[in-house]
């Protein structure tokens, strides 16, 4: 069974009588719709609705939750979050050396050994788990995970954007279940809701394809001498990449090349994303 062994992961508990309400009021996630076993996206905003943290978030026991995110900005989020808590009764805490372990594919099913085993919902056409404890492994094949974000078109900061630079819809956490649209307010709601209504999101991670191997990450997809967007994750002859819909599809409609530095390249939709390109595109010269 392929694996791979995160560490640039770490964890962060909040558990309390308050915790549930508490997370509920501040994040994209509805904790409503949360199951155990499950490991949902979410992002903590801006009051102007970009995100300054991402994570994956699952239950830890009765009162707990359990945030997994990027180790090098953990003990910031932490503090963010106990800026928000006010006086609601919950602890925070960064919990130290915590392995981090995800396994995908068919035969991805939770060992009688692991601590936690948890069904990561990002993924719609491949089983993937993750696994928070247990002893320490050899790393197993962490390209081998990249290019299973990159078949799935499956983002994370970072790797494929910067903190403080995009949008939930952006990154796809609208399609992902990272953002509850019926549930109550939330840090950056409005923002968030009324690109969902206007349907104004023009800015999605699509799958990048090429016949040779493509630029290194943060390379721009220029269209005559335009940009487009620019290359995220990259793995060989695959990639991720944020870009603007509408200008792909002019660029598609008018036959016109979309290149990675010299590389020409091919952009797609997530297969079971829900969005599409524009039937009216703008043009560049677009808001």
């Amino acid at each position: 069974m392929p694996f791979a062994q995160l560490n640039d992961r770490a964890l962060i508990s909040v558990s309390g009588p308050d915790a549930e309400h508490f997370l509920q009021n501040i994040l994209t996630t509805d904790l409503d719709t949360l199951k155990p076993g499950e490991a949902k996206p979410g992002a903590l905003l801006a009051p102007q609705g970009k995100i300054l943290f991402d994570f994956l978030i699952s239950r830890a026991g009765d009162n707990g939750f359990r945030l997994d995110g990027r180790a090098d900005i953990a003990d910031d989020f932490v503090r963010r979050l106990m800026l928000y808590r006010l006086r609601a009764k919950a602890e925070i805490a960064k919990q130290d050396h915590v392995v981090v372990t995800v396994t995908w594919g068919a035969d991805s099913t939770p060992s009688t050994s692991d601590s936690t085993a948890l069904a990561d919902t990002r993924f719609r056409d491949v089983a993937v788990r993750r696994t928070y404890g247990g002893g320490a492994k050899d790393g197993g094949d962490p390209d081998g995970w990249k290019a299973v974000r990159i078949a799935n078109g499956i983002a994370e900061s970072g790797s494929d954007y910067q903190l403080g630079e995009a949008f939930p819809h952006d990154v796809l956490l609208d399609e992902t279940g990272g953002v509850g649209f019926k549930k109550g307010c939330y840090i950056g709601q409005e923002v968030v809701s009324r690109m969902q209504h206007r349907g104004t999101a023009r800015r999605r991670v699509l799958i990048v394809s090429a016949d040779c191997p493509l630029p290194a990450s943060g390379t721009e997809l220029i269209v005559a001498g335009r940009p487009v967007g620019a290359l995220g994750s990259v793995g060989g002859r695959a990639g991720l990449a944020i870009a603007r819909i509408d200008r792909v599809k002019a660029a598609l409609d008018a036959d016109e090349a979309i290149m990675a530095g010299d590389v020409p390249v091919r952009l797609a939709i997530p297969a079971w994303a829900k969005f599409s390109f524009p039937q009216d595109a703008v043009s560049a010269e677009g808001a």
